[in-house]
């Protein structure tokens, strides 16, 4: 029985390469469990569809055992999610509405049954490849994490943008003021993120750079030819620059509080960036290179500096101590908590159940 006419069925539809939340690295699913722990605070009826080893107050329907990444009996991924979304088809008609996390791969069998469903992008949308994909399923209800993260693709169906948010009390502030000594790196090794330049605006800056990071296989190349001198003596020297791998969210506080700064010197249209709010919550602020979202959450000169090359970059941080730490705690609570970020979805469903369902339209693409 239904607690309210208010309540809600919602399906959460996550990747299966994480759990939910992830053991270490795996924004995505991080984010679908910062939601739905807080749809379920507010009252509503929440199936998780995920990795068996997933952990959650919703209903949790494991689609696989484990995460796929950490699976290595697994080598067709496209598999599971397969099953998955199948799964999740013959389930629909129980749902109010279904909240896929899969990027385009629910478009062409729910576009075809009834129950509203919608699509959070998390990924970057500049690749010529999404173009006729998007232009296929016009009717397609999307939602965007941030205004950027559109430009590439504005023929998209775009319904809402909603900036993620992390839960209040998950990470907070854990050293006092003039305790930091270093600056810190959090995310992945890959050229796009650039660690490289992180390295070398740290020493440039005369302050020593710690790095949270994984390496992807795909990244290791890199890791071995740019990364690695560079830790060992090359590029200005070893010294100053520790590399402690990936860090889970109860590491976080410490990790985070204990910067001066945060470096984000990304060479991308980065779509949104979880660790520039999970910085502000911990009170450090952000110095970001001015690419995609960094506009949208960085606020210059209150919550960090959003710089344009690595010279701005070393000068943000020798004058790092003029940002507030307290403000850019207090900036965090009022933009980016997981109860806001709740809000603005459930937004987002009762708009779509407000919604007459449009006839099919799939456009021919010969």
């Amino acid at each position: 029985m239904r607690e309210s006419p208010d309540t809600m069925r919602i399906a959460q539809i996550a990747p299966l390469h994480e759990a939910v939340p992830p053991k270490l690295y795996g924004g995505t699913e991080r984010v679908v469990s910062f939601l739905t722990e807080e749809l379920v605070a507010l009252g509503h009826d929440v199936t998780v569809f995920a990795s068996g080893d997933s952990e959650t107050t919703a209903k949790l329907e494991p689609i696989w055992p484990r995460a796929l990444r950490l699976d290595p009996a697994v080598r067709d991924a496209v598999a599971p999610h397969m099953l998955l979304l199948e799964t999740v088809c013959r389930r629909a008609a129980e749902f109010d509405v279904l909240h896929f996390h899969l990027d385009y791969f629910p478009f062409s069998l729910f576009s075809r049954q009834n129950t509203p469903f919608v699509t959070t992008l998390h990924g970057r949308l500049d690749l010529p490849e999404l173009q006729p994909v998007f232009e296929a399923f016009p009717d397609a209800r999307v939602v965007s994490i941030s205004d950027a993260q559109r430009r590439p693709l504005p023929q998209a169906n775009y319904i809402r943008t909603v900036q993620h948010g992390l839960p209040r009390d998950l990470l907070t502030p854990r050293r006092r003021p003039g305790e930091q000594e270093y600056l810190a790196f959090l995310g992945r090794i890959a050229p796009e993120k650039g660690p490289d330049r992180a390295m070398r605006i740290a020493r440039a800056a005369g302050i020593p750079l710690r790095m949270a990071a994984k390496v992807d296989r795909a990244d290791r190349e890199y890791f071995a030819q740019t990364i690695e001198p560079m830790l060992g003596g090359g590029g200005g020297g070893g010294g100053g620059v520790e590399l402690i791998g990936e860090i889970c969210d109860r590491r976080k506080p410490d990790f985070l509080s204990g910067a001066r700064a945060l470096l984000m010197p990304i060479d991308w249209p980065e779509p949104f960036g979880l660790v520039m709010i999970e910085a502000m919550a911990c009170g450090t602020p952000v110095i970001a290179f001015n690419r995609g979202s960094v506009p949208e959450i960085i606020e210059h000169g209150v919550t960090g500096f959003i710089v344009e090359d690595e010279a701005g970059a070393i000068a943000a941080a020798r004058r790092i101590d003029t940002i507030s730490r307290d403000r850019v705690r207090q900036r965090f609570e009022e933009r980016f908590t997981a109860r806001r970020m709740a809000e603005d979805y459930l937004a987002v469903y009762r708009a779509l159940g407000a919604e007459k369902r449009p006839a099919l339209r799939v456009v021919s693409q010969r």
